[in-house]
């Protein structure tokens, strides 16, 4: 990547517009032909010296080779070379950068073929290792990423992929940063985007799900069902010696089927007869405490309850 020259361009601009004002006001006086070669003068001069000025940004930078031999770093900010003899072929980029990269259709140990995304976090901190000791240091990243990436899924099977993605980044991160150490390069991440499998694999994963989650509710489901027989146990040990906490539980049951559904309710003889509303007393007892929520079925349950009491 090149920095813009625009200070270089001034430079060029302000020892030549000089210049050549200089040699304008003088050429009444020593003739056009020496106003001529001092308007030269001052081009050639602008040229040099817009071209030994370079300034580099503050995370640039410049590799300078001198006839073709590495001389010096360069930047950040202004610095200067030797026209001709000195050449700048790289200018490197020292923030971090992200590069995307994936693997389509690759077989995992199980031998499903999967297409994973990631994206890979670098930083060059050897600028001129990045610069002499590999060609194109960005394409050689973006290759040695993929072929991690595919040696990894090789040797991970498809549940251990999508379950620990974490687990992958930092095995790659790892291969990676191995990789490309020699050419100055940091690896600091490396984050797992994606994983694709095929539709028909991704339903049959779905259905398992579903049966595994109807499973879990089935037990779930039984397990409540043990407990609550276990708490009725309890509860009938309970009312086993005490029947007149059963009586008023059985009241208080009939109390709140007739109070909510206002109809009426078929309940057997012996039943009536434990809980004594065959008399007047429990009866009106009754009928009074449900109150005036339901007044129909009130008026319904005015001539049942009698004939159910002399049953």
């Amino acid at each position: 990547m090149k920095s813009n020259n625009s200070f270089g361009t001034l430079i060029f601009l302000l020892i030549f517009g000089v210049g050549a004002a200089f040699a304008y006001l003088i050429s009444k006086e020593v003739g056009n032909t020496v106003s001529g070669w001092i308007a030269v003068s001052a081009f050639l001069v602008a040229i040099i010296a817009s071209s030994s000025i370079r300034v580099a940004d503050q995370w640039d930078r410049a590799v300078v080779l001198r006839l073709g031999q590495f001389h010096a770093l360069k930047g950040p900010g202004l610095f200067f070379i030797i026209p001709v003899f000195d050449a700048i072929p790289y200018w490197i980029d020292t923030r971090v950068i992200t590069t995307g990269f994936k693997a389509e259709k690759t077989l995992t140990k199980d031998t499903v073929p999967v297409d994973v995304d990631a994206v890979l976090f670098w930083k060059v901190v050897d600028p001129k290792r990045a610069a002499l000791d590999v060609a194109d240091y960005q394409s050689a990243i973006s290759w040695a990423s993929q072929t991690a990436l595919r040696d990894v899924i090789g040797k991970t099977m498809l549940s251990d992929m999508l379950e620990g993605r974490d687990k992958i980044s930092g095995l790659l991160q790892k291969i990676i940063d191995e990789r490309t150490e020699p050419w100055g390069i940091n690896v600091i991440a490396v984050e797992v985007k994606d994983v694709l499998i095929p539709s028909a694999l991704e339903d049959a994963m779905s259905m398992q799900a579903q049966a595994e989650r109807e499973r879990q509710a089935r037990v779930i489901l039984g397990d409540s069902e043990r407990q609550v027989a276990e708490k009725f146990a309890e509860a009938a040990k309970s009312y086993q010696h005490n029947p007149v906490a059963f009586h008023l539980r059985a009241m208080n049951m009939l109390y709140e089927g007739l109070k909510e559904n206002a109809t009426i309710v078929i309940v057997p003889s012996t039943a009536v007869e434990s809980m004594q509303l065959g008399g007047l007393a429990g009866l009106t007892a009754l009928t009074m405490g449900i109150g005036q929520d339901g007044v129909n079925g009130n008026k319904a349950l005015a001539d049942p309850i009698p004939e159910l009491s002399r049953a």
